[in-house]
């Protein structure tokens, strides 16, 4: 269940920080994210 609200949160963060356009750069936010989000949500 934590790796399906992790990826959901990253998923929401990557397409905000992106402007909602997909591409090289949303991948980008959304594995960062999904690896910060692995230290917060423990």
């Amino acid at each position: 269940m934590k790796g399906i609200i992790k990826a959901l949160l990253a998923g929401w963060g990557a397409k905000k920080l992106s402007g909602g356009k997909c591409g090289c750069f949303a991948v980008v936010i959304f594995i960062v994210l999904y690896w910060l989000l692995g230290y917060v949500i423990n």
